[in-house]
């Protein structure tokens, strides 16, 4: 079964602080210039809500409101990609043709490849972990993480650092060709934020 990662440039701690903000109009645009994404989402979803998961726009609602939340751990996916929506909302969706679809340890083999040029500031893999802004429940999938802008600019750091070395050294780590095309793209992502001050990335793996 293939993977996807959808990454979003934005402001991570403003982004994060729209989880309890009760802002009723930021609901009112979603649920305006977003009601066919939800019917859909709530058809593909239809089983689960018949069992008592929460629609798409229940989810927004308790995400944008801080809760209450489902006690079923087996419906917090809802409430996961309610906050993906967000990204969506307020974020600019960034390139990921080298990451969707994956397969397997995919993410795993990237964060190899950011490491044999010294980057471990920031991590893809990161992107699997469930790290959702609190209160929202712990859900498996989607994954969500996040690069700050300071772990950003540290990463392009040392990519800088080990580019020079190898300048120097006149040999390149070897790295197979997808990978290589992976790094560049996560590269971009960074330099694309770097040149934005104060953004960041929030990356999710469905």
């Amino acid at each position: 079964m293939s993977s996807s990662l959808s990454v979003y440039l934005l402001d991570v701690a403003a982004t994060r602080a729209l989880v309890g903000s009760r802002d009723e109009q930021l609901l009112t645009l979603i649920r305006d210039e977003s009601a066919d994404d939800l019917v859909r989402d709530d058809d593909y979803f239809q089983d689960e809500i018949a069992q008592g998961a929460p629609t798409s726009y229940e989810a927004l609602q308790a995400v944008v409101h801080g809760g209450p939340f489902s006690k079923d751990s087996e419906h917090a996916f809802q409430y996961g990609y309610a906050y993906m929506r967000l990204c969506e909302l307020t974020g600019s969706f960034l390139d990921n043709d080298s990451f969707t679809p994956h397969r397997g340890d995919w993410l795993s083999t990237v964060d190899q490849g950011l490491k044999a040029l010294g980057i471990t500031a920031v991590s893809v893999e990161s992107f699997s972990d469930g790290d959702l802004p609190g209160p929202l429940p712990y859900t498996v999938t989607p994954g969500c993480g996040e690069w700050t802008s300071d772990q950003i600019a540290r990463a392009l750091e040392q990519f800088e650092t080990t580019r020079q070395a190898v300048d120097a050294a006149g040999q390149a780590p070897p790295l197979d060709d997808e990978v290589v095309e992976a790094v560049t793209q996560c590269l971009g992502w960074m330099r694309y934020a770097a040149a934005r001050p104060g953004l960041g990335v929030i990356g999710f793996r469905s």
